[in-house]
């Protein structure tokens, strides 16, 4: 065979073969750009289809001072306005979320041609906090949540949407100043409920009054009468003070309050005055103590003993005025009765005519009683008693009705003024142990 006829051989021979090639070559193409399309079909198919009024689930992937961006899982992130953060006022988008934080949302606007998509984290946490406030009321739960605003009349509080404490029910005690209580956390129990007027009221108050109470009985169980202790004067009343002895109040009478007679509490202490006092009484069931302020002070009858005598006389000062006598004060805390029949040595009808409240006079000890706290004084002890000019003027000059005068021999006539003097006397002293109508049939019996 020729050369020309063994390349024409050859050719004819790979011809097929250069075909073959080819058609490989144009079947690759195709099966690429059908993968490709399938790519993107399936990443279209895995972009989420939003509405307004659709409630999902993004993370947080960038946070600027008054809005937040979310991915969704859309086609372009959503924003969160800082308004649809939280219920409350924020200064920034920050006090409410965080990058990365993974947040449930409600789409509010859809807009493809802007590539806008608005969401809000309010609306979400409003509908879950309204079940939640409704349960916990019923439940009595104890929650936390941090004060927001220090509005006029109370705190905002978030609780998932806008709760208010009203200034009556943050603390126990009354506060004045609420300024430095914002970003603070407080123990709240919700008091009340309106979800058509967005109402929600809590309080501090309740929860602190049930720890109280707790706390009050643990004091009580661990205090004995007798026992002294100071406390703090917390307020005063016309009938004494209330004083706190580690975190329960006991009330010190007005009369225990100084040995001496006090008119008013605000004469011995004040409010914030540290004090120290005596347990008196306890009453567990009843939750009351009370104390002694004077208990815990010496006390001025200690001193009597060794400062006055029966017969001495001194100086004092007339406290008080009763329709039976006077009291005089002779040494601080220290009082001692004058009875009406001690005042002078004429007759009085009522102290007042002879002294008054504050004055100062000279009076003798009669009578000294240490067990009862008592001294018996006299005035006109004092004094000189004045000579007697009825019985001279009466025998001197004649009487103008001269027929009177012949009565008969009836003998000496009692001195009734003086018998109802010793009556008084012994009344006051406690020896007046016959009945009176035995006394007085004896100085009758001289009629006869």
């Amino acid at each position: 065979m020729s050369e020309e006829t063994k390349d024409v051989a050859n050719v004819e021979q790979n011809a097929p073969v250069e075909n073959d090639q080819t058609e490989a070559v144009s079947e690759v193409q195709p099966q690429e750009e059908v993968q490709e399309e399938i790519s993107q079909e399936e990443s279209m198919a895995n972009v989420s289809v939003l509405k307004k009024g659709d409630t999902v689930t993004g993370k947080v992937i960038k946070v600027d001072d008054d809005q937040a961006f979310v991915d969704v899982g859309y086609k372009y992130d959503g924003v969160i306005q800082l308004r649809e953060l939280s219920s409350v006022q924020l200064g920034t988008a920050g006090e409410s979320v965080e990058i990365g934080q993974e947040v449930t949302l409600k789409v509010l606007t859809i807009d493809d041609n802007k590539e806008k998509l608005v969401l809000s984290k309010r609306v979400v946490d409003n509908e879950k906090a309204w079940e939640q406030l409704q349960s916990d009321m019923e439940n009595k739960t104890i929650l936390e949540a941090k004060v927001a605003e220090v509005v006029k009349g109370g705190l905002v509080v978030d609780v998932g949407l806008r709760g208010f404490v009203p200034a009556s029910m943050v603390e126990r005690n009354f506060v004045e100043d609420f300024s430095d209580y914002k970003g603070r956390t407080l123990k709240l129990r919700v008091k009340e409920m309106d979800r058509e007027k967005n109402k929600v009221i809590l309080s501090q108050k309740d929860v602190l009054d049930e720890e109280f109470e707790v706390k009050k009985k643990e004091i009580i169980s661990g205090l004995t009468i007798g026992q002294e202790l100071s406390g703090t004067v917390q307020r005063l009343t016309q009938f004494g003070a209330f004083v706190d002895i580690g975190g329960i109040d006991g009330l010190v009478h007005i009369s225990e309050m100084a040995w001496h007679h006090v008119e008013t509490p605000s004469e011995v202490v004040k409010e914030g005055d540290l004090v120290n006092v005596q347990i008196l009484k306890l009453d567990p069931a009843n939750e009351r103590i009370s104390l002694s302020i004077k208990a815990t002070q010496p006390g001025p009858w200690q001193q009597v003993t060794s400062n006055f005598n029966i017969g001495d006389i001194i100086t004092g000062t007339v406290k008080r005025l009763a329709q039976f006598g006077a009291f005089v004060e002779v040494a601080p805390g220290v009082e001692g009765l004058v009875h009406i029949s001690q005042i002078a040595h004429r007759h009085v009808a009522t102290p007042s005519e002879v002294l008054q409240e504050g004055q100062e006079i000279q009076v003798k000890i009669l009578d000294l009683n240490l067990d009862d706290k008592r001294i018996s004084l006299s005035i006109k002890e004092t004094e000189e008693a004045p000579a007697s000019s009825s019985s001279s003027s009466s025998a001197s000059s004649p009487s103008p009705r001269g027929e009177r005068n012949d009565r008969g021999d009836r003998g000496d006539r009692p001195n009734r003024s003086k018998d109802r003097t010793v009556i008084a006397e012994e009344y006051q002293n406690g020896a007046l142990k016959s009945t009176l109508g035995e006394l007085l049939g004896e100085k009758l019996s001289k009629f006869k």
